[in-house]
């Protein structure tokens, strides 16, 4: 069954040609409550289907727009915890006020304190939880939520 992830339309991104009416020859914007609903579909260990998509890796959603997380910043940190965890290094959608962080199928993804502190510092609601769990979570949440979602372990 698929679940709902709400976030308002990007105009800077283009992502307008749903939020326009038509009114006699002139196209007006949607009022700024019209919400693009992101759908969640299957979850397994290694994958995740959303919007009909499915990703074999690992995702950030950041104001309704899906990219693959970045590891790369946190490698150095594998050795100590025999996983990439989750760092302040990487590119967090810091930009909410709340972020969910699915932690795999089991909840194995290490996140550093540091992400805590800064998730503190930054006034944002950090929530930690495996990943099947952060998918009903984030359907859940309004716009105002960005996600990192692990995809194994």
């Amino acid at each position: 069954m698929a679940s709902a992830w709400r976030a308002e339309p990007d105009a800077a991104e283009g992502n307008t040609s749903s939020a326009w009416l038509h009114a006699g020859l002139r196209q007006e914007p949607l009022p700024h409550t019209m919400e693009v609903v992101m759908r969640f579909g299957r979850f397994k260990f290694g994958s995740v289907q959303i919007d009909g998509v499915t990703y074999e890796y690992d995702v950030v959603i950041d104001g309704g727009s899906i990219r693959k997380r970045k590891k790369k910043p946190s490698k150095p940190f594998r050795n100590a915890y025999g996983h990439t965890p989750l760092s302040a290094a990487e590119d967090i959608p810091w930009h909410c006020r709340r972020l969910v962080v699915g932690t795999g199928a089991h909840g194995a993804l290490p996140i550093l304190e540091e992400v805590e502190r800064e998730a503190q510092a930054r006034q944002v609601e950090l929530l930690e939880v495996p990943t099947a769990r952060a998918i009903e979570e984030l359907a859940k949440s309004g716009k105002e939520t960005n996600a990192i979602l692990h995809v194994t372990c």
